[in-house]
C-alpha cells in the first residue's frame, strides 16, 4: 500500500496516542514479554511511521516489558541458493571472499519492515549474533534473549525464539499473517516429521577479528504452510486464547508463543508428509 493509499483508507491518522489506546485494547499489558511482526503499510497512516509505533508499544508494555522483533539479513547466505534474485554462477566465489561480515550494528535487515529495521538501530536495543537470523530486543529480558545465540540451528533450542518460550512470552502479528510468524520455525525443530532433513548454510562472519566464511548446519526450514496452519489453530480449541483487534485498520493477533509453538508441533507432525 502506498502512501497515498492509506491516506485513502484511513478515516483519521493514527498518532501515539490512539496506538496505545489500540494496543491496550488488544490485549498488550505492561511486563509483557512481546515478538512483533509488523506491517508498517497495513496500519493506514500513522503520524510519526515506525518510530510512533515503536513509541506506543514501548509505553504499553512500560520499563518492566521487553520489545522483541526479528532482525533477519537472509542475504548473507551462500549466492547458489539465491532465488529472488539469482545471480550468475561466475559471481559466486567473488560474493563468498568479498561479502562483508556480519555486524550486528551494521548490517539491516533484509525484508523484515521498516518497523523493525527502525527498531534495531534504537539506543538499548540489543541484537543477536546470528548473521542470517537475528532479533533484536530491548528491555529487562533483552541480554536473557539474544545473548548465546548459536550459529547452527538458528531458529531452534538456542535462539532467542527459544528463550521468549522460556519467559512465556506473546506474539504479536501487526498486520502480518502466520507466513511471517517465525515462532512457528521453532515448532519445526521441535516437531519429527518425515520431510525433515539438515542442511549446510553459510555466511561472513567475524571471529578473531577476520572475516571468515563459515558454514554451519541447520533444518531446511519452510513457511509455504504456515498460513494454513495458522488457520487451522484460529479454528482450533487451542487458538481461542487468541486476541484478535485492529491498531490503525490493520488486522492484527495478539497469541500466547507456547500455546501456538504447541499446536504447531502437533500440526506439522500430522500434514507434513513425503
Amino acid at each position: 500500500m502506498s502512501e497515498g493509499q492509506a491516506i485513502r483508507k484511513a478515516e483519521i491518522p493514527a498518532t501515539v496516542e490512539s496506538l496505545q489506546a489500540d494496543f491496550k485494547a488488544l490485549g498488550i499489558k505492561k511486563g509483557m514479554v512481546l515478538l512483533v511482526h509488523s506491517s508498517l503499510n497495513a496500519m493506514g497512516w500513522v503520524c510519526g511511521g515506525a518510530v510512533a509505533v515503536i513509541i506506543a508499544l514501548q509505553e504499553v508494555l512500560g520499563e518492566t516489558g521487553t520489545l522483541v522483533m526479528p532482525a533477519h539479513s537472509t542475504d548473507l547466505s551462500d549466492p547458489s541458493q539465491w532465488e529472488n534474485p539469482p545471480v550468475p554462477e561466475s559471481w559466486w566465489q567473488t560474493i563468498r571472499e568479498t561479502m562483508p561480515a556480519y555486524d550486528p550494528d551494521l548490517t539491516p535487515t533484509r525484508s523484515m519492515g521498516k518497523i523493525a529495521e527502525t527498531f534495531r538501530k534504537q539506543k538499548g536495543v540489543l541484537r543477536s549474533a546470528h548473521p542470517q537470523s537475528s532479533f533484536s530486543a530491548r528491555g529487562p529480558q533483552a541480554p536473557y534473549i539474544v545473548n548465546n545465540h548459536a550459529l547452527a540451528y538458528g531458529m531452534g533450542e538456542h535462539s532467542p525464539l527459544a528463550r521468549i518460550y522460556d519467559l512465556n512470552g506473546f506474539i504479536l502479528l501487526l498486520g502480518v499473517g502466520h507466513s511471517r510468524n517465525t515462532s512457528i520455525h521453532l515448532a519445526e525443530y521441535r516437531a519429527d516429521f518425515p520431510t525433515k532433513r539438515i542442511v549446510q548454510e553459510s555466511a561472513p562472519i567475524t571471529q578473531e577479528g577476520s572475516r571468515v566464511w563459515t558454514t554451519f548446519e541447520d533444518i531446511n526450514v519452510d513457511d509455504s504452510d504456515f498460513d494454513r496452519l495458522g488457520e487451522d489453530f484460529l479454528h482450533s480449541k487451542a487458538g481461542k486464547v487468541v486476541q484478535r483487534g485492529k491498531i490503525g485498520i490493520a488486522g492484527c493477533q495478539l497469541i500466547p508463543q507456547r500455546v501456538i509453538v504447541g499446536f504447531a508441533v502437533d500440526w506439522l507432525e500430522k500434514n507434513r508428509r513425503e
